[in-house]
């Protein structure tokens, strides 16, 4: 059987997922028992980090995600679980986040925050606005986005008993050269197959 030579599909230059749901600490464990995800710049088993659920909403290429219902993003009860296609980490005290995604993860570190705090009325609080990350390491299909740009919209709801649930839209883009080459490179592809098709 032929081994086939076409490259991985790859995300748009900007794509959109969710983070969804309670935050849970990742357990402190040695170093030669965690998974970093290939990711050289963040030990995620070092007691610092926070973890929530990945869930997609547009940009990422067909049959990548892996998830049960695709297209689709959490729903509530037994079916949350299954629609999600990754896991996200955070330093609630640091600067590090990470994103464990299909095909691919990435590693960012937070550059800005304008969060509000909002109160909910039951003791707990909303934090609204959105959050800043560059974009440091990146493996896989996403290997392009490195030096590009995490735009968090973001409403985190800290509960009147200090827990964290996330509801958080990351708008994540390429670097402006990377993709202007990328799309160079396409446009000079399809033009030479296709001959004035598309000039």
């Amino acid at each position: 059987m032929p081994i086939s030579s076409d490259p991985a599909p790859q995300p748009a230059d900007t794509f959109v997922i969710l983070l969804s749901g309670p935050y849970k600490p990742v357990p402190q464990q040695p170093v030669v028992d965690c998974t970093n995800l290939g990711l050289l710049q963040v030990n995620l088993c070092d007691g610092s980090f926070a973890t929530t659920k990945i869930f997609p909403v547009s940009g990422l290429p067909q049959g990548v995600s892996g998830q049960t219902n695709p297209g689709e993003g959490p729903r509530s009860g037994e079916r949350q679980a299954e629609n999600a296609i990754g896991n996200f980490y955070v330093q609630p005290a640091g600067v590090h986040a990470a994103y464990d995604l299909p095909g691919g993860s990435m590693t960012m570190v937070f550059t800005g925050n304008n969060l509000t705090p909002v109160s909910d009325g039951q003791g707990g609080t909303y934090f609204v606005g959105t959050i800043q990350l560059d974009i440091t390491e990146a493996t896989g299909i996403y290997a392009s986005f490195l030096g590009g740009h995490n735009n968090m919209v973001d409403i985190l709801h800290q509960l009147p008993d200090g827990t964290f649930v996330e509801h958080c839209f990351c708008i994540i883009s390429r670097p402006a050269s990377t993709a202007s080459n990328r799309h160079d490179s396409e446009g000079g592809t399809a033009r030479s197959g296709h001959n004035d098709a598309r000039a």
